[in-house]
């Protein structure tokens, strides 16, 4: 099938053909028709797979055919985001599909002055790309409302569960109009999700596509045993090989990010942290030097991550593991996307073979182990896997087990000082 075969309207075939999209993907070739016969939709599907098109080239259809005339203040479509990266790539996405149809589009987030923001929703917009808090901030100043909007798109609904904003969306809720089309999207559908699902959506469809298995399957995966010690030499190692030239590093912790980047640097790897202590303005220009390849390397938290769809990378690292198996796929869904090889490689520490372990399981697959590195290790490999709590209580009776028969200075035997 090709984006000619779908029941869209000239101007946004003009715009798909000049930005050289041929073949649409599994989402927008099932999601692109439902919608455009008006049903309410529940998208499950991953970063990458496409779905921004899936709702835009239908809402944009939908709102050039309509026609009703712009309202100050009141758009009439609302995205409703998690990141401001993701805010702001919808909205360039927007501006790309429309660009040859007569309406207007605004992005509105957090972390920078509202003044550009409130002066771009006073002249009208048909499209309203947000973040929760920004929306609610503009909307209790008076500068935004809802009552207008015909299209409501909720994306990324589990980023914004495990990002705290099930609260902001139950207050927009009830500001938009009861009779609207709704579009809800999720990699996932944890039970709070569900009931989100269920509240908004009106006799949906259903398309899922690239469940979390196959999505993993689709990429070449390896696993380095390494103490946790070695993890940055054995980085630098591996970035040695040029063949790692767009790279996408995920750590835990914003000081760990800083401290990779940094060690990268020293060894002339250009590199970029972003992480939520980082200001937007260097958070998105680190993004588009690492999209514009002005820079190799991209080191993130998953937080400072989410909505980064840049395409490319050639290599997802796993610097440390994630502590929730989900993560870890929607990590490694950075690469091998539209058809392209990717390779996604993890590091692993005695500390982390539990996380190793959830995630084979929540995958149902083995991670391939890399022993073919000068850090590999043996140790690492028969350490005994731990719970994160019983790993703790390990490390404490260690502890006190080295400690038995010290004297002060740090010396076995000996006499001890008398207690005063």
């Amino acid at each position: 099938m090709h984006f000619s075969d779908l029941k869209l309207i000239a101007p946004l075939q003009q715009a798909l053909q000049e930005t050289g999209y041929i073949q649409p993907t599994p989402i927008q070739r099932q999601a692109i028709p439902i919608l455009l016969e008006g049903h309410d939709l529940l998208g499950i599907a991953q970063t990458g797979t496409g779905k921004t098109a899936a709702f835009s080239l239908p809402m944009l259809q939908y709102l050039d055919q309509k026609r009703t005339q712009r309202t100050p203040k009141a758009p009439r479509a609302l995205i409703l985001t998690p990141t401001r990266e993701l805010a702001i790539q919808i909205h360039k996405s927007l501006l790309e599909y429309g660009k040859h149809l007569k309406q207007k589009y605004a992005v509105i987030f957090g972390g920078v002055g509202q003044g550009n923001q409130v002066r771009d929703l006073s002249q009208g917009v048909d499209v309203l790309v947000a973040t929760p808090g920004r929306l609610l901030d503009l909307i209790e100043q008076r500068h935004l409302r809802l009552d207008k909007v015909e299209i409501f798109v909720l994306d990324e609904a589990d980023r914004m569960l495990d990002m705290g904003f099930m609260r902001d969306i139950r207050k927009i809720l009830p500001l938009l109009p009861q009779k609207r089309h709704n579009l809800f999207f999720s990699a996932t559908m944890p039970h709070e999700i569900q009931k989100l699902a269920h509240s908004i959506l009106v006799n949906p469809k259903k398309v899922e596509v690239t469940p979390p298995s196959t999505t993993v399957e689709r990429i070449k995966q390896s696993l380095m045993f390494v103490e946790k010690k070695d993890k940055l030499d054995l980085l630098t190692h591996l970035l040695q090989n040029n063949l790692l030239y767009k790279v996408l590093i995920f750590v835990e912790m914003k000081h760990v990010a800083n401290k990779v980047a940094e060690k990268l640097e020293k060894n002339k790897i250009s590199a970029a942290a972003i992480h939520g202590n980082k200001s937007q303005g260097a958070r998105q220009k680190a993004i588009e030097d690492f999209s514009k390849d002005k820079v190799r390397v991209l080191v993130a938290t998953d937080i400072a991550s989410r909505g980064i769809d840049i395409d490319g990378i050639t290599h997802v690292i796993n610097f440390e593991l994630p502590n929730v198996p989900e993560t870890y796929v929607h990590r490694i869904g950075r690469t091998a996307r539209a058809g392209t090889e990717g390779e996604a490689i993890s590091f692993c520490c005695a500390e982390e073979k539990f996380y190793l372990m959830a995630i084979e399981k929540e995958t149902r697959q083995k991670v391939p182990v890399n022993r073919d590195h000068p850090y590999h290790s043996e140790d690492v490999v028969k350490a005994a896997v731990f719970s994160p709590h019983k790993a703790k209580e390990k490390a404490r009776a260690d502890f006190k087990r080295q400690s038995r028969g010290r004297r002060p200075g740090g010396r076995k035997g000996g006499p001890r000082r008398p207690r005063h």
